[in-house]
């Protein structure tokens, strides 16, 4: 593609939003994609892709206000409820900014807003707190490991790895153990379907339903904090000095819960997984415990949790040289990126020997980069180290996903997760 030309439409047939096999195997079609070009217009939803590193890069670490982050979890399903006009939608925007999905939360937040709020969020994940947290994650995974570790055999997916999110984030806000159990049965499937998302997964506070019981939590602490999350967070301030209305807190602590829970549980299958299909690598990281992060980094590059993010362009500008005209949505790969030859070598190995192995884009860049990023990681972490402690060996239950030349996993129906929908293991306990 020539320098300045615009972002063609790509003949490439499959709808990225829609098609069952490409939930299978994203990274080939996105591989596909940045065959032709890392920059094109797909034709089904008129969404700009974006596969290639320095691409996607360039897009998350923007801080000139041209893309916006009011898409970011949705993409252009469903279509902006407005028509772009001219060279600068800012405004236009604005006017309509909360009719869009996920409009209520901080990751659909710009600018000052976005700092302010997401400042709330890093002053409560500390080095301090998470060093804290560790005795509990450790606890946590051998709780769990002794409830399957009889039977010899587990499905990681449900036991294991949603199991450990959940009970982490649950514990560290300070949820009731009393309302957790009906709190996560209200979360629901995980958004952006290809099947369709039901109404209320896709207005502008999907996590309404949650908002009486985490507004009493949050006026609770305020006259009677116990020391969790949730109580600083109640006792916060904005930098001015202000205190934050109660339903702006309650608001992130809401979607704290929600998020929590994903990245850890979708990351710690993924490298169960990995694991067991591949007992070489399996025995060097019980040999050499001290390279479980690497091997960590290294599955959030591979098989990264979140496929991709959106953003919305509000100016007309150029990405990798090629026109973007304002009001386009931009399908940010995370994990194209990931797969980009042109950054990293033979991407389709998993090597935990790779070099800048934290390259890896999973965690976004910029303003909006993930701020449970370490959380996520001394969880997987903890997790990995604790099933190699206990389990003699991993296997991967070929009665449920075939022999090792011919494994078949199924993954849950969303275009922006990559989540596995089950992992049966078989093992022997130590």
């Amino acid at each position: 593609m020539k320098d300045g030309s615009k972002a063609e439409i790509t003949p490439e047939l499959r709808d990225f939003f829609a098609d069952a096999t490409v939930v299978q195997d994203p990274v080939s079609y996105f591989n596909q994609l940045r065959s032709q070009c890392p920059v094109l217009r797909e034709q089904h939803h008129d969404a700009i892709m974006l596969t290639g590193y320095d691409a996607v890069l360039d897009v998350l670490s923007r801080r000139d206000g041209s893309f916006s982050s009011s898409v970011s979890v949705a993409g252009p399903i469903p279509p902006l409820p407005f028509t772009p006009q001219g060279d600068d939608i800012s405004a236009l925007l604005e006017a309509h900014r909360e009719e869009l999905p996920w409009s209520a939360h901080l990751v659909s937040f710009d600018g000052e807003k976005h700092s302010a709020h997401r400042a709330l969020v890093t002053a409560l994940l500390t080095h301090e707190r998470l060093k804290r947290t560790e005795d509990y994650l450790t606890s946590l995974a051998d709780r769990l490991i002794d409830k399957f570790l009889p039977r010899g055999e587990c499905e990681v997916v449900a036991d294991f790895a949603h199991a450990t999110a959940t009970y982490a984030i649950c514990d560290l806000l300070g949820i009731p153990e009393a309302d957790r159990a009906e709190l996560l049965a209200l979360l629901g499937p995980a958004p952006t379907s290809i099947e369709g998302d039901p109404a209320h997964k896709i207005g502008p506070d999907p996590l309404v339903f949650l908002e009486a019981r985490f507004t009493a939590y949050i006026e609770k602490r305020r006259t009677n904090p116990v020391g969790d999350l949730m109580s600083e967070l109640a006792a916060s301030r904005y930098k001015d000095g202000t205190l934050p209305e109660v339903k702006m807190l309650a608001g992130l602590a809401r979607f704290i819960f929600g998020a929590g829970q994903d990245t850890s549980a979708r990351t710690i299958a993924a490298a169960v997984r990995l694991l067991g299909d591949d007992p070489q690598l399996q025995r060097r990281l019980r040999a050499e415990r001290h390279r479980i992060a690497d091997f960590v980094e290294e599955v959030l590059r591979f098989d990264a949790p979140t496929k991709c993010v959106f953003r919305l362009a509000t100016k007309s500008t150029t990405v990798e040289r090629v026109e973007v005209s304002a009001g386009s949505v931009i399908t940010v790969g995370l994990l194209a990126a990931n797969h980009d030859p042109g950054h990293f070598e033979n991407p389709a190995l998993f090597d935990i020997d790779r070099p800048r192995l934290r390259d890896h884009l999973t965690f976004s860049r910029g303003a909006h980069a993930c701020p449970g990023a370490p959380l996520a990681r001394l969880e997987t972490r903890i997790a990995i180290d604790r099933l190699l402690d206990r389990l003699a060996d991993i296997r991967i239950a070929e009665k449920h996903h075939g022999p090792a030349e011919n494994r078949s996993y199924r993954y849950e129906p969303t275009y922006m997760l990559r989540s596995l929908s089950e992992l049966h293991i078989e093992f022997t306990p130590a």
